[in-house]
């Protein structure tokens, strides 16, 4: 495993993230890899380096999101809440139960029904 633990320009990286975040509709989710697939990589990282790290440092951009930002629209690719601490973790999943998200038996999300497929509803359709 390389020893890149942050991405080279965290703002910068943090503020891609956030804008992608913006765009996911109310009762869906997009998960830390697919977020980061979305965004090329940093300048100065190579694309197996950013392969390796790019989910894991979209997960530091949601952590430190402004409070503007549907950080809860975010989710693990299996559909479920990252563990952080219990209490985070149940607020996390009440807000995406209040959009109308459905957690399975498991305490999993359907990413077929529920996941963000990354287009962006125009306001005329």
């Amino acid at each position: 495993m390389s020893q890149i633990q942050f991405p080279p320009n965290p703002q910068a990286f943090n503020t891609l993230v956030w804008e992608i975040i913006r765009k996911i509709p109310r009762g869906k989710v997009a998960s830390y890899g697919q977020i980061a697939k979305m965004l090329p990589p940093p300048a100065g990282v190579y694309s197996d380096t950013y392969l390796e790290f790019g989910a894991l440092w979209v997960s530091g951009a949601v952590a430190n999101s402004p409070e503007d930002i549907a950080w809860h629209r975010v989710v693990n690719s299996k559909g479920e809440i990252s563990e952080r601490d219990g209490l985070e973790a149940k607020r996390h999943q009440l807000l995406l139960e209040e959009e109308g998200v459905v957690f399975g038996v498991r305490g999993r999300i359907d990413m077929k029904k529920y996941g963000w497929n990354g287009k962006i509803k125009s306001k005329t359709s």
